[in-house]
């Protein structure tokens, strides 16, 4: 079936948007500023990974406008590589979705903690518990309950958890909006040249230390402008896609950039750089700080629910991923399986076990964040790779109005080099990280070995077929 042509440039530039803005700009600024020398790097970070971004959601979109199908990551590494890699990455981004999950369901726990245990009236270190060790476990035990209730509703059917989104866009927004309002009305004293100009160290960094806190800072920058990777599955939807898909993707690429770097630097001067580096709950400590100390309430309120929204949303996705994998028999059939409200019962029965285990092994958003970031590694540069295959293996369609991004190699080969960077600073930072890179290695390593024991037959698809 041909799939009708019916986005626009501003239809386009609003479904990356709402792609790309989830929760992580509400905790991610601290990690990237913890890793930051100065005020200088925590900013380039940011705008780095918005080049990252732009060449990924290029690249992406051309991949998808070449090889237009519902399956996504699972068919490209299909038709690109053997099939024990593309078993074994389409697993691996699974897992890796399951801890970001993970991951923002500990977000969410940090705000609403803080609200639950207000141990602190210092706005510096809000709801700083006076046993640490009392907070950890409640935020664990809030972070895998959230995820229980809406596997319980997901369990109820398509149509209850859809409901649940439809609020989520304007939680999102709204909280952006209401973190860039501080610019407006911070006083002069607080002045963003001010706050540089204290905060830079004055003893020399070694260039080593640059580069390194670059790769770290980057990593979690690029956690946070994840999501245009679905740009693949818009290819064959869009209206004049030559002209469209570069002008959608370049217009929400710039907007996203502008909305962060506003938040940060608004994060920068209410807060201060050398607080940020050791805060967590930053959003509700600048709500505080401009509006009163019952803002930080409603604001870590309102943070949860929009993490409540992504891990629905979660739940409600990447189940049929796994739905599809087993219809292909790369999954056990029994993931084909629905209960009687048509939900589909052990694919995400498992993908919800994954996530609460994840969260009990990590127990924190900065173990998890580097763990999923390094399976990412792996997705992101392999599923990127596979446009050099997809060019010369559907040449014929070059003039046939498909999207054909400009700038080629340059793009993808930025875009892999990035994430390639992104891996090793991972890997040579496992003192801080709890050796992630190597957890990640082995996971990997578990899902090859278990796709040699079941399916070493299956052959290679072919995009001539």
């Amino acid at each position: 079936m041909t799939l009708k042509k019916q986005l626009g440039i501003f239809d386009l530039t609003m479904i990356i948007v709402s792609f790309v803005i989830g929760m992580g700009i509400f905790r991610t600024p601290a990690n990237v500023a913890a890793v930051s020398a100065t005020p200088l790097i925590f900013y380039l970070c940011w705008i780095a990974g918005g080049i990252v971004a732009l060449c990924g959601a290029m690249t992406y979109a051309e991949i998808g406008s070449r090889v237009p199908t519902t399956g996504g990551y699972y068919t490209i590494f299909a038709y690109a590589y053997h099939p024990s890699i593309a078993f074994a990455i389409n697993c691996i981004i699974l897992v890796s979705n399951a801890a970001s999950m993970a991951a923002v369901s500990l977000v969410g726990s940090e705000y609403i903690v803080g609200v639950l245990l207000p141990a602190s009236k210092d706005l510096a270190y809000l709801a700083v518990p006076r046993n640490a060790a009392e907070v950890k476990a409640m935020q664990v035990t809030v972070a895998i309950v959230s995820i229980i209730i809406f596997y319980g509703i997901n369990m109820l059917g398509l149509r209850t958890s859809s409901r649940t989104q439809n609020v989520l866009m304007l939680i999102k927004i709204g909280l952006v909006i209401l973190l860039i309002m501080p610019l407006f009305f911070v006083t002069k004293d607080a002045d963003l040249s001010a706050r540089i100009a204290t905060t830079a160290s004055t003893t020399p960094t070694p260039l080593m230390e640059y580069i390194k806190g670059f790769g770290i800072g980057l990593m979690a920058a690029s956690f946070t402008y994840g999501g245009y990777q679905q740009t693949m599955n818009l290819g064959g939807e869009v209206k004049q896609p030559n002209r469209n898909i570069p002008r959608g993707i370049f217009a929400s690429i710039i907007l996203i950039v502008a909305l962060y770097l506003l938040v940060n630097i608004a994060y920068v001067k209410v807060i201060g750089f050398e607080e940020l580096k050791t805060s967590k709950n930053i959003a509700a400590i600048m709500a505080s700080k401009i509006f009163g100390s019952n803002a930080d309430i409603i604001l870590s309120v309102l943070l949860f629910f929009g993490v409540l929204a992504y891990i629905n949303g979660s739940l409600l996705s990447n189940p049929r991923v796994m739905y599809a994998m087993g219809h292909d028999k790369v999954f056990p059939r029994s993931f084909t399986i629905t209960n009687r409200f048509d939900a589909l019962k052990y694919p995400l029965t498992l993908f919800a076990a994954v996530g609460v285990l994840i969260v009990f092994w990590a127990e924190e958003f900065d173990r998890i964040l580097s763990f999923t970031m390094f399976l990412d590694c792996f997705g992101m540069a392999l599923s990127a790779g596979t446009i050099f295959y997809f060019r010369k293996k559907t040449k014929h369609l070059d003039h046939t109005g498909i999207f054909k991004m400009k700038l080629f190699p340059l793009l993808p080969v930025i875009f892999i080099a990035a994430y390639v960077f992104i891996g090793v600073s991972i890997a040579l930072d496992y003192k801080n990280n709890n050796h992630a890179a190597l957890t990640g290695i082995a996971v990997l390593a578990v899902f090859m070995a278990i796709y040699y024991l079941f399916h070493r037959k299956k052959k290679k698809l072919s995009i001539d077929n």
